[in-house]
Parts: C-alpha cells; structure tokens; sequence
C-alpha cells in the first residue's frame, strides 16, 4: 500500500506570513546556468521575489533555512529534468512542497524535456534514478515509497512542458504571463451579491473561446445600470490568466474627454500589458505606437469598459489589426452603434435584464440582508420588481435604501 506523503510539521496559510513570491525547485547540475537561471532572472526583472538555494550548505536532511523558504513561499515552481530524481535533496523539497500544498500553497510543475508520463509512472531516466534511490536507502524503503507517491502526484498537476527546439524565452514569457496574473492580485471585485452574473458570464466566455486560434471581439451591449462592468469583470477574473497581458480599462468614455484624460487611459493599459513596467507616453499619438508595438508581441486580454464613441478605441490602439492570433477584446457600451463600426468582427452579447426570481433574490439580499422577506411586505416588493424591471443597480439601490425600514416608511418610498 502506498504511503502518505504528507507528514510531518505543516504551515496554516490563513496565518503564515509569505517571506517570497515563488521557491524554485530545481537539480542544480541540469538546469542552475540555463534555463532555471533565465526563469530565476525574469521572475526577479517582473518584481518576484524568488528564492534560489545558490549558496545553501547541502547535507543528508535539508536545512532548516530551506524548510522555512518553501513554507514562507506563496508559490512553488518545480522544475523537472533528466536527473531530477536523482537528488535526494530534491525528492525531499518535493515531499515539503507538497505538505505546504496542503496548506493553501500553489504548486506548478515545468516538465523540461522530460514528459509528465515519465514523471507520474517513474519511466525512463526517473525509473533508472528511483531504483537507485532504493539500492541507497534499503533501510528506508518507506522514504523512497514517499517520493514516488510525491512524484505522482506532483506531475498529475496542471502545470508546463517544455520541448527541444522551442523558444525558450518564449515559455518563459508564457510562464511569466500566468505568474503576473496569480501573484500581482490582478483579481477584481465583481459584487456584493453577484446573482445573475455567472449565467451571463459564462455566455460570453463561450463566445470568447480562448482555445480558438483567431482574434475575437465580443461587445457587451446594455442599458446603463444592467450590469455590463460587473459581468464583464467576472469575464476577466476567469479568463485572464490564460494571456501573456491583460488589462480591464474602465471609465473610457468618462476620461477620454481631454488628451491627458486618453493619456492616463494608455498609461495604465501600457502598464498592464508590460507587467507593471511604467512607461512614458509624451503624447496621444505616441501612446497610440507605443500599445500597437506591444500588441503586435503577446497574446493579450483587453476589456473596454464603457465606450460610447469609436474614436476612443481608435485613441487607444489605432484599429484592431495589431492583435495577435489569440488575443481576446472585450468591450462595454450603451450604444449599439459604437459596436456596429467594427463590423462582422464583433459578436455582440445583448445583456438581458435580471428575471423576477433573479430581481427577488437581489432585491432580498439587500433589503433584508439576505433574509427571508417578511409576509407584510410581500406586496410592496412586488411594487419595486414592476418599478425596477430587473435593473440590478436600480434592485441594488432601492433595495439598500428600504433596509431596515417599516412598511409604512416603505410605502412612503414607493
């Protein structure tokens, strides 16, 4: 029977400060002066604070200052080569990495030339390193037990494969991408009470279709107050990751009166795009160049939150022809117009209102705090669902409004 591999002291990530962004996994003699260097080198140029064991003394357990680096990690990187299995030092730090993932930690594994298979079932050169290991330690043949359930397990994982012959600072920038998204809390807050938002999401995330090897425009076309930002930051929060760059730009409409105002607005989609690099735009015409270049080098996820005229996409980035093969746009307007300009490129997605169990619950949640709602006012909230049509801001508002409220104090309102 197999035996656990989690065992031993362990970490509570709701209270464990993060001493370091990631912890690098990795056999020194196989990757230390190639690959693993450049990951080390971009992931510290990104503004990663990473650890490196360049220096640390090597014995037959790990040191105690290498157990505190992973637990005081967010995220574990394991870089598996040829000889990884090799290490017994590194079959240890996986054993450790997988008792922190227990704990809330993210692990990622890279498969560097070697397949995950070989990895998961101890094939090829992990089969050679792995009845080596039990030929050294024939009196702990549990230990060597732990380390192969850690490796199946470890490379069962969503993670990297990296093959000869591909760029390698292309992966990297790839890895780079999914490591920004993860760790600079790029997340955004969709709502309070998100009732109706993931059905529709959903929608537009099927008409998106990451997987597909185009460009796609999606608009998001809606009254005000329908829910438009809010459905369209619950599009980003799930899809974002899968992009070398994104970047959610809201309030175009609002700030693209003035050239500082379209300045500001390329500043920050310039930033999101570059991974926090601050770069200066001398002027609309330049900031314009300048995103085009950027477009034209990486897969990228751009939501254009409330656009009411072309011309401000066309402040921004010129037109569309500077996205690359699958780059996503995202755009939210009042107008249907403004999306019509782009022609048969866009798919438009028409948000629906909220309908009357959808309207009731929002409505509930915040004019009773999530409550029941109360057979007196039964009747007069069906008055505010006829006024408010399923609007979920205008739910939102009068809801928020009549909490805690009599009903006398609510037909006043009504």
């Amino acid at each position: 029977m197999a035996l656990p591999i989690h065992q031993g002291g362990s970490f509570s990530s709701s209270t464990h400060r993060s001493d370091h962004d990631v912890f690098l996994s990795f056999r020194g003699e196989d990757t230390r002066n190639g690959f693993t260097g450049y990951l080390y080198s971009a992931l510290c140029d990104n503004g990663f604070k990473t650890f490196i064991d360049d220096n640390l003394q090597r014995g037959e357990q790990i040191s105690e200052e290498l157990l505190k680096a992973i637990k005081s990690s967010r995220i574990s990187i394991i870089i598996f080569s040829q000889n990884y299995a090799f290490s017994s030092w590194c079959l240890d730090e996986l054993v450790e990495i997988l008792n922190c993932k227990q704990n809330g930690q993210l692990v990622l594994p890279i498969f560097y030339k070697v397949n995950p298979s070989e990895v998961r079932k101890q094939e090829g050169n992990f089969e050679a390193a792995l009845a080596e290991q039990e030929n050294k330690f024939k009196n702990n043949i549990e230990k060597v037990q732990r380390w192969r359930a850690a490796l199946n397990e470890a490379a069962s994982l969503s993670g990297w494969h990296y093959e000869n012959g591909n760029p390698e600072h292309k992966f990297i920038e790839h890895i780079m991408g999914h490591m920004y998204t993860k760790l600079s809390g790029k997340q955004l807050f969709v709502a309070k009470y998100p009732v109706g938002v993931n059905s529709r999401a959903m929608a537009i995330e099927s008409l998106l279709d990451i997987k597909v090897n185009d460009v796609r425009m999606v608009g998001i076309l809606g009254l005000g107050g329908i829910g438009k930002t809010t459905i369209a930051k619950a599009v980003y929060n799930g899809i974002a990751e899968h992009f070398e760059g994104s970047c959610f730009l809201e309030s175009v409409r609002e700030q693209s009166g003035t050239n500082d105002g379209i300045i500001k607005l390329q500043k920050k989609l310039l930033s999101s795009i570059s991974r926090g690099k601050h770069l200066e735009v001398e002027s609309v015409a330049h900031g314009t160049n300048m995103i085009r270049e950027r477009l034209q080098s990486k897969r990228v996820l751009l939501i254009l939150d409330d656009v009411d005229k072309s011309n401000q996409i066309e402040n921004l980035f010129g037109n569309f022809d500077c996205f690359v093969s699958r780059s996503r746009v995202l755009i939210t307007t009042r107008d249907a117009h403004v999306l019509s300009t782009l022609g048969k490129d866009c798919t438009i997605y028409e948000v629906k209102e909220l309908d009357k169990q959808e309207a009731l619950e929002l409505f509930t949640r915040y004019a009773f705090q999530g409550n029941k709602l109360e057979e007196d006012y039964f009747e007069l909230a069906n008055q505010v669902l006829q006024y408010a049509k399923g609007l979920p801001l205008a739910l939102t508002i009068i809801g928020s409004d009549l909490y805690g409220k009599t009903t006398s104090e609510w037909k006043s309102a009504i």
